[in-house]
């Protein structure tokens, strides 16, 4: 079995175990509900129907964004990825907004609550668990360059961390007896939800947009930083897309203009294994080859070079801001 394929089955059973986890945990939370008519519980359990449905659309996105291309896709299918995670975040969103409301109804009208203490054990069992499992996807994530998995995981990980604030609350409404508590937990719960939900949404847009992503331009500036060839002059007007699991850079590299067709060939694809080499994901590369100009000679690395028009006298560095400029680094 290929690398990809073994990926790719991976995050599939890593997105189906969360779905499974998540249905069970989900149970737990509205037993607990049940048993302590707790507001703050609810709202908790609320989310965690947000974490199954995110889950099963997952799971189905990345069984299509590993259908390979065709002429009706030339780039693929990755970036139903991104409408994932705009889900995800949607529903999160819508969560936090009924949550806030429910909070608010509370206010007006507060119920009865009972059995505390079981329903603290059982929202401790869910955090933990929660926890566990999303820093595990948080982490496979960046091994299998998943964005869906990457979005499934931070948001276990923030139900996780909206429970430690839950249990906190409860604890101390347990032992005090106020009740008032209660709501503000919700409230407080559900405003973090609500600012969860619109990072997520944010980050989806943006991928759809293509917005330009710094963390990555910068690591593959330092790949090229690096490993950078003399006869490799500049590079400049550096791109890159995200599909999914897949990645797309378009630059422009400027070479010797004395070197002949099959000599630019060969530095395209040496310049082409390299990133393949070194980002850890698929890339597919558009490299444009631009030829020399005299002004470029006083950062020129290349020795013994037979046009020189004077001698090196500066060295640039590549780095996120120069190489992604659509001009020669004069």
């Amino acid at each position: 079995m290929s690398d990809y394929r073994w990926d790719l089955n991976k995050q599939k059973n890593i997105i189906r175990f969360a779905l499974v986890a998540g249905i069970l945990l989900m149970l737990v939370k509205f037993a607990a509900y049940l048993l302590t008519s707790s507001n703050a519980i609810l709202t908790d359990a609320m989310e965690s129907i947000v974490n199954v449905v995110a889950s099963g659309f997952a799971f189905y996105s990345i069984h299509l964004a590993a259908r390979p291309k065709d002429q009706n896709h030339p780039y693929g299918h990755g970036k139903v990825e991104f409408f994932s995670v705009f889900l995800e975040g949607g529903l999160i969103f819508i969560a936090g907004v009924l949550i806030l409301g429910k909070a608010v109804y509370n206010l007006f009208f507060p119920e009865t609550l009972g059995n505390l203490l079981e329903g603290i054990g059982l929202i401790a069992f869910t955090g933990v668990v929660n926890f566990v499992l999303g820093t595990y996807m948080v982490k496979q994530s960046d091994h299998l360059n998943s964005l869906t998995l990457h979005a499934d995981g931070k948001h276990l990980q923030t139900d996780a961390y909206s429970t430690v604030g839950l249990l906190a609350g409860l604890i101390i409404m347990y032992y005090t007896g106020w009740v008032w508590i209660d709501t503000v937990l919700s409230l407080g719960l559900g405003a973090f939800i609500l600012f969860s939900g619109y990072k997520l949404l944010r980050k989806s847009i943006g991928g759809l947009m293509d917005e330009s992503d710094a963390e990555l331009v910068e690591k593959v500036a330092h790949i090229l930083q690096k490993n950078r060839k003399d006869d490799w002059i500049d590079v400049h007007n550096l791109r890159v897309q995200r599909y999914g699991h897949e990645l797309h850079i378009d630059c422009h590299v400027t070479l010797p203009n004395y070197y002949n067709l099959n000599k630019v060939h060969d530095e395209v694809s040496a310049f082409d294994r390299l990133i393949n080499n070194n980002l850890h994901a698929n890339t597919e590369l558009f490299v444009h080859a631009d030829p020399c100009i005299p002004t470029c000679c006083h950062y020129c690395r290349l020795k013994d070079c037979p046009i020189r028009s004077e001698p090196q006298r500066r060295d640039v560095r590549w780095d996120q801001e120069n190489i992604s400029e659509n001009k020669k680094h004069f």
